[in-house]
Parts: C-alpha cells; structure tokens; sequence
C-alpha cells in the first residue's frame, strides 16, 4: 500500500468507533487505485472478525508498527549470459564479488567446477585479509582446488567423504544474511558468458537455516564432507 494512502487510512481510523464506522467504509468506497479498496476491505474483514472491540486507534497503532518494522529484501535474479529486458536482473558475475565483499565474519563457497574467475578468488583474499572464515565446498574429480592455490592460509577446503555421488551445489553465503545459489560454476564462463540462473536472497529467515544445513554437512561426526 502506498505510504500516502496508509498515512491517510490510519487518520481516518483514529477517529473510527469500530470496523462499520461510516467514516471507514467511506474512505474505502473513495479508493481508485487499482486494488486499493479490496486491500482494505481485508484489513476491516480482519478486523471485524479477529478483534471486533478493539477501537480504531488500536489499528491505526498496529498498523503504524507493522509498517515501521525492517522488512526483508525481496529476492533478486542474476543471471550470466545474453540479458533480456523481461527480467529486472543482474549479471552472476558481479553479484558473486558484491556477495563476497559483504562478509564480514564467514563465508561459504560451494562449486562443482571452478577456472579462472580472478575476481572471485581476489575478493576471497581480501576476505581472508580482513579476518573473514572462508570454508570451501569444491568438488575433488574436477581439480576445482587449483583455482584457488593462490589463497592466503586459513582458508578451509572440503571435499566429499564418500565416493558416491557428488558435490554439485553452487553456492556463495556471506555470514547469515546473504545466499547467491544458481546454477553457475566459478567459472569464467558460467560467471560471464554460459546461459545461466541464479538468485540473491537477503532475508536471514531463510539464510539460516540453509548456511545450518551446511554447517551440518561440515561436521565430522556425520562423514559427508572432509578437509583436504
């Protein structure tokens, strides 16, 4: 809903006795954004049915507070390859370093294949430089490890315990906040020029427990992944 609009409902409802106050379902019945009215006619349902004693005040409060609460960004696409104007989006390769640049205290990186791609592995360095934990996730039969040989020590590298299967996720998380996940490898070419998709996603609601499953995949105990 539009700051404006709210600004002026929460006026009206701070006079208004009840959810069938005349001055609310005027204001309601005045709304010509496309909509806008059935957005408030579901707060009034709402308001009738889950809390019919609380006066307008009430709500106008509630509102204000809800709308004054931080509100996760919403996901972002990126993708590598020849960009349309369908998607609003970004191209991987840039959004991989801004992700990196963003931590602060760890960062989890997982490839199945990696070349090249010296802007990534520069921004992994200057993340290690600044005390940042950098945990590794590659896949061993692809030799992706020689593409980060250069890294400063202290950077944690892990392979697949078993020889079943193998590691294929594609993965950069920035401390608890911020996933880039997608289908590209850290690759020159998957980075920059392969058709590729992938998205951002800044919402620590759902980052924690993604970076949780992998911190789970890390752990000894459960012989998924080894240091190499």
């Amino acid at each position: 809903m539009p700051d404006e609009r709210l600004a002026a409902f929460r006026q009206i409802l701070e006079t208004a006795a009840g959810p069938d106050d005349i001055l609310v379902s005027r204001f309601i019945a005045g709304q010509t954004a496309v909509g806008l009215a059935q957005q408030l006619l579901e707060i009034i349902r709402a308001w009738r049915t889950e809390a019919p004693g609380m006066t307008g005040a009430g709500l106008a409060l509630a509102l204000a507070t809800a709308r004054a609460s931080p509100r996760p960004r919403p996901p972002q696409v990126v993708v590598s390859g020849p960009m349309s104007a369908s998607v609003p989006a970004r191209l991987t390769s840039g959004v991989a370093v801004e992700v990196i640049r963003s931590a602060t205290t760890s960062l989890l990186i997982a490839s199945f294949a990696a070349h090249g791609a010296r802007d990534v592995v520069r921004e992994v360095a200057r993340a290690v430089d600044r005390g940042v934990q950098v945990d590794l996730l590659l896949e061993e039969s692809t030799q992706a490890t020689a593409a980060f040989a250069a890294l400063p020590r202290g950077v944690r590298i892990w392979h697949r315990a078993e020889a079943v299967g193998v590691l294929h996720a594609k993965l950069i998380v920035a401390d608890r906040h911020t996933a880039l996940l997608g289908s590209a490898n850290l690759t020159d070419r998957a980075l920059s020029d392969n058709i590729e998709l992938g998205v951002v996603l800044r919402d620590p609601h759902v980052v924690e427990p993604l970076i949780e499953h992998f911190h789970w995949l890390l752990t000894p105990e459960n012989n998924v992944m080894r240091r190499a």
